[in-house]
């Protein structure tokens, strides 16, 4: 109670800084995707379905007389159920560069992630599976939404370095059933330098976060670490990444699985003219295990690869033409449910 009671105090001192105001600077972004996908998987029937997507975005800050920016942002999201992500933080940039995220502000090791090329387009397999290998190099980068993340300013301590902290601590929400995170902490940094015409990242984090469930904590906590680099080359990128650590899944009737993964990605695209072509491949394998402190002992894999065209038809309105593969295994057998191919073909329009 005493750490929630002075994260309140912190956020209500400096805001109580701001002169009073009618109203805030908002700013609006989104877009609008629509298309078909053709999907076939493995072990079923061929489908099509239309994807008809939309988000909203609304920013909004304001600086105080010292010079501190208060801003945060909501979005508003259609994929055939209207839903809003309310998840964002509160965040305080100050004079100097460095900021403050109060509240949802998540973990650092997921900050610092790099992009790596991948396929556009919204084709992929759907399924159900108890196939737990992570898609994503940060999968134990987890937090609680009662957390702050501090982000130095560019260039700390050397040129093209950037490095963020974050902290998050029990929600208090009633012990149940279902695995949850208790607190977290998360370190990472990026840093951007040049070698020749060549312009290169690399960035990473490392996190570790505390799950419980009906209040006694796993024997296995969710970990991990993440590193990528990309470099660009004109209008040529390349970009690889690659996470390793342990998470959970709630598997629902109060089972939970503990999992212990690693994940790779890699990718690369290129700009001619209107066009850009993008190919990217995700490999991720793990281990896991139902009975508490005891480690799998078959594997769940994905693999997958995907590839694009993608056509600027005018000034935020494009075209595209995707397709992916995936190979799935659950428990060292072939998963045909969530595994086969999809194509995609669309436009989307954003503003």
């Amino acid at each position: 109670m005493k750490k929630e009671l002075l994260m309140a105090s912190a956020l209500v001192s400096t805001l109580g800084a701001a002169s009073v105001a009618q109203a805030v600077t908002a700013t609006m972004a989104g877009s609008m995707k629509v298309g078909v996908e053709f999907e076939s998987p493995t072990g079923g029937t061929d489908t099509n379905n239309v994807k008809d997507q939309s988000n909203f975005n609304i920013s909004l800050s304001e600086t105080t007389d010292a010079g501190t920016t208060i801003s945060t942002s909501f979005e508003i999201v259609d994929e055939g159920t209207v839903s809003a992500d309310d998840d964002n933080a509160i965040k305080l940039t100050f004079t100097d560069g460095s900021a403050l995220e109060l509240l949802n502000a998540g973990n650092a090791a997921g900050t610092h992630v790099v992009s790596v090329p991948s396929a556009g387009g919204e084709q992929g397999i759907g399924g159900t599976s108890s196939n737990n290998a992570p898609t994503g190099v940060d999968f134990g980068a987890g937090s609680t939404v009662l957390g702050v993340e501090w982000h130095s300013a560019a260039d700390f301590l050397a040129d093209g370095l950037k490095i963020s902290a974050s902290y998050s601590t029990d929600s208090g929400a009633a012990a149940t059933a279902t695995a949850r995170t208790d607190s977290s902490w998360g370190i990472g940094a990026t840093y951007v330098t040049t070698a020749g015409d060549t312009t290169l990242t690399i960035g990473g984090g490392v996190a570790q976060a505390e799950v419980a469930k009906t209040g006694t904590a796993l024997t296995n906590d969710s970990n991990g670490f993440n590193i990528g680099i990309s470099a660009v080359t004109g209008d040529l990128t390349v970009g690889l990444g690659f996470g390793d650590g342990d998470s959970f899944e709630d598997e629902e009737n109060g089972t939970t699985s503990q999992i212990d993964g690693s994940v790779m990605t890699a990718g690369i695209s290129y700009v001619t003219g209107d066009l850009t072509l993008a190919v990217g491949v995700t490999a991720g394998e793990a281990k896991d295990s139902t009975t508490v402190g005891t480690a799998g002992t078959t594997d769940d894999s994905h693999d997958s690869t995907g590839a694009s065209v993608t056509y600027a038809v005018a000034s935020g309105v494009s075209a595209v033409l995707g397709y992916t593969t995936v190979d799935q295994q659950d428990e060292g057998a072939s998963d045909s449910s969530s595994g086969g191919s999809a194509w995609y073909i669309g436009a989307s329009m954003s503003f």
